[in-house]
């Protein structure tokens, strides 16, 4: 199942080459009806007019957490890992409960994942550095973030009864700062990224691309994305910055929430032919259940 969200905005540059209200195109496959993170949230067909649906983070906790036991072995530190998202978890399941019970509305789900945010200490790229990575996008990482993305959620499931949503580890690019870092420092690229949306929630997040990137490559992009989300039975996603005027290199600064993003490299080689032949790939086998 995929579907899209289009944010079309105008977009300008400033004197000094800041892009401002760029156009972002979200597209998802396998999106789950419960998921209260941006971008893709939405209220799912299947719950109450309204509901409350809490989504939790802490990913400098876990970071922090990690950092203290430096010599702890992999099992080991999965299993603290685990402790941690329960303890996180079971705040949001709180929460969520004292909210519901208060305004008379249903509890919808609590939503486990690991968000982060521009901040200093609030990132993921930093949890898979302290777990033993030089940098994030080297060699090991998409091994370090199936391993937090499995922790996380057997945490998060015993914290409480109604998880749902994504409920993972994030890896947006503008939106992390260690991410940002690891990608100006050429180890984090987009084929690497592509590797880690096969282990982690969502996929390809915040990713600024030349702004004369061509159609077909931004739907080549879009393609192997989704083909990783319906091979794989997860949710996969594609959220695209096409930086109208700034190339390869440049750095596109949001602030805030948002960031900042280097403009990352695509393939020169063109899939125009395969992407102009029109149609549809046809669903995977394991589709066919009954």
């Amino acid at each position: 199942r995929i579907m899209g969200d289009i944010v079309l905005e105008s977009a300008k540059l400033t004197a000094d080459r800041q892009c401002v209200g760029p156009s972002k195109l979200v597209i998802f496959c396998n999106a789950p009806e419960d998921n209260p993170f941006m971008a893709g949230a939405f209220h799912g067909v299947g719950e109450p007019d309204c509901v409350i649906n809490v989504g939790v983070s802490g990913p400098g906790v876990v970071r922090s957490t990690i950092s203290k036991y430096p010599d702890a072995t992999i099992d080991q530190l999965a299993d603290i890992i685990k402790k941690t998202a329960f303890k996180i978890t079971r705040m949001g399941q709180l929460v969520g409960a004292k909210a519901s019970k208060m305004l008379g509305v249903p509890f919808g789900i609590v939503d486990l994942s690991l968000a982060p945010t521009p901040a200093v200490g609030d990132s993921v790229a930093h949890i898979l550095e302290a777990m033993g990575l030089e940098t994030c996008g080297t060699h090991g990482t998409t091994a370090a973030l199936a391993l937090l993305n499995d922790a996380v959620k057997k945490g998060g499931v015993m914290a409480s009864s109604n998880v749902g949503g994504l409920s993972g580890a994030f890896i947006p690019v503008s939106e992390d700062a260690g991410m940002i870092d690891a990608a100006v420092d050429g180890t984090l690229t987009l084929t690497k990224l592509e590797a880690m949306t096969s282990v982690c929630s969502v996929g390809l997040d915040m990713i600024a691309v030349p702004g004369d990137i061509p159609a077909s490559t931004i739907s080549a992009i879009i393609a192997d994305e989704m083909a990783i989300g319906m091979v794989n039975n997860k949710t996969t996603a594609v959220r695209l910055i096409p930086a109208i005027g700034l190339k390869e290199g440049d750095m596109l600064e949001f602030g805030g929430l948002f960031g900042s993003a280097p403009v990352m490299p695509v393939k020169e080689k063109s899939a125009e032919k395969f992407i102009s032949r029109g149609g549809r790939i046809p669903a995977p086998m394991h589709s066919i259940k009954n």
